[in-house]
Parts: structure tokens; sequence; C-alpha cells
């Protein structure tokens, strides 16, 4: 009895780990005045960060930005229409 519960308990926790993981970003360049949507965001040690922008596939890295998570469906909306390269 203990060990089936202990099985549903882990294979819940996974599928809450797993489902929960994904995070939606706005990364606003204050310099350039472009905004990038991401799903990962890569501190570099000199404090600038790296992205990937979902809407062009191009890889960029910012020295100063403004990043705010956002939800699923603001992301999903922001890269309507667009197409990757």
């Amino acid at each position: 009895m203990k060990q089936g519960r202990l099985i549903v308990l882990g294979v819940s926790t996974f599928l809450f780990a797993l489902t929960g993981c994904s995070h939606y970003y706005m990364v606003n360049d204050p310099t350039g005045s472009k905004t990038y949507y991401t799903n990962d965001i890569e501190t570099m040690s000199s404090g600038a960060i790296k992205i990937k922008d979902e809407k062009t596939g191009n890889m960029v890295t910012l020295q100063s930005s403004e990043v705010k998570e956002i939800s699923k469906s603001e992301f999903k909306e922001a890269l309507k229409g667009e197409k990757k390269k």
C-alpha cells in the first residue's frame, strides 16, 4: 500500500516538474528600443545576457536589458504571424 502511494506521488511530482518548467520572457533592449521573446536566458560572467530571439531565430547578446516573465498566451500572441528564419 505504501509503495503504491510513493509511486503515484513520484509520478505526479515528475509530471508537475516536467510541465511547470516552461518560462516565457519578454526582453527589452533599452538602448535600441527592440523587444525580444525567448524561453531561456543565459547570464554571462560579464553580466550580459544571451538569448535566442524566438521571432527571428537569431542569437542575441545584450549588455543592458529589461527582462519580464510573461504568460504563455502573451508569448504566443507576440509570436503570432511571425515566421522563423
